[in-house]
């Protein structure tokens, strides 16, 4: 089953002749504008999933289990790496990655049964691994906050990733997993830049939301984090001290980035939005990215994949560990969640 939702837009879609074409309007409070054509919607496909908890052993991610209540994100961040993953529904990375979105309707109801298996052994589940759990459809699907809801009523530990101040809908649910060290939250913050925020991350929330999110969340007492990814050379790596300093100031325990990810069919459509937006740098910019991995636009090896190789970066590795200590953003023990307290099914009467 699908939906069509009313037209709205995502700054990197718009047609293979013209693809970056603005067509700009204010839309939300959150920050982000339109620039697609108004006949172009958004179309929402209702998928019953038959499992709800992915596993990982990537030694580069620190959780081995994760929960995408979404495939494809309406944000449109053009350098996103789980492009690629839609054309696996024979979808492609690029506007259908924006526009063809999948909401598992049964996400909730999944988690629940799977939490409730025999021998099931608890360890935080990061939400919105893949696809951002807090995109704007979530105002209509809710299935984060259904998520949240099932792992409050569990004592489950859930870490959340997201550039999307909706989150702040949910706080009242967050409020209570902090008070049992069950919550730690990770805002994605790429810029502070307005401009270049809407050009390249167009249906995200913008920087002081995100900021004010960070802020929030911590008076709340939510354990809260800055992920500065990705850094992009000559784009926004300028800003790695200034977004450092302004998310300690909103409140931020910690700070960690990733270098600009290129895989499969993201790296043509990333060197398509240089050449409309920064078409005297985008040679410079490439030739950095390739000197920060190996020759090549990308380099899947673990252990290198998610900070580059070469002078550009070991100056940026240099930088944020200059800042780190700077800010005094390395309160890792802030983030330590409880996974003693999961209540499977047979003792949660007790907790009622």
């Amino acid at each position: 089953m699908s939906i069509q939702l009313p037209p709205r837009g995502r700054g990197t879609a718009t047609n293979p002749n013209n693809r970056f074409a603005p067509n700009r309007s204010v839309a939300e409070d959150d920050g982000w504008y339109q620039e697609v054509p108004l006949t172009q919607g958004t179309t929402v496909t209702l998928e019953t999933a038959k499992s709800i908890i992915a596993r990982n052993s990537s030694p580069d991610i620190p959780f081995d289990r994760s929960i995408n209540p979404y495939r494809g994100c309406e944000h449109g961040c053009i350098y996103c790496y789980a492009r690629p993953s839609h054309a696996y529904w024979d979808m492609s990375p690029g506007l259908d990655f924006e526009t063809k979105l999948i909401a598992k309707t049964n996400a909730a109801a999944l988690l629940e049964q799977q939490l409730s298996k025999p021998g099931y052994s608890v360890a935080p589940i990061t939400l919105g691994a893949n696809t951002d759990p807090y995109q704007p459809i979530e105002r209509e699907y809710t299935l984060s906050r259904a998520t949240l809801e099932v792992l409050l009523r569990y004592r489950h530990p859930v870490t959340i990733i997201t550039k999307g101040s909706l989150i702040l809908r949910d706080l009242d649910l967050l409020a209570e997993l902090a008070k049992l060290r069950l919550v730690s939250v990770f805002i994605s913050l790429t810029t502070l830049d307005d401009e270049l925020k809407r050009i390249l991350e167009p249906r995200a929330a913008a920087p002081k939301a995100r900021l004010r999110a960070i802020k929030v969340l911590r008076d709340a007492g939510v354990p809260v984090g800055v992920l500065l990814a990705p850094m992009i050379p000559m784009i926004n790596d300028m800003e790695l001290e200034k977004l450092m300093a302004e998310a300690k100031a909103a409140g931020s325990l910690s700070a960690s980035y990733v270098m600009l990810r290129l895989p499969l069919e993201v790296a043509p459509l990333f060197e398509e939005w240089l050449q409309a937006h920064y078409p005297q740098r985008a040679e410079h910019v490439m030739s950095l990215v390739r000197q920060s991995r190996g020759g090549e636009v990308y380099d899947s090896r673990f252990g290198s994949r998610m900070r580059g190789e070469g002078v550009f970066a070991e100056l940026l590795a240099q930088r944020y560990s200059l800042a780190i200590k700077k800010h005094g953003l390395n309160r890792r023990e802030s983030f330590q969640l409880d996974c003693s307290a999961f209540c499977p099914p047979g003792g949660q009467m007790s907790l009622l």
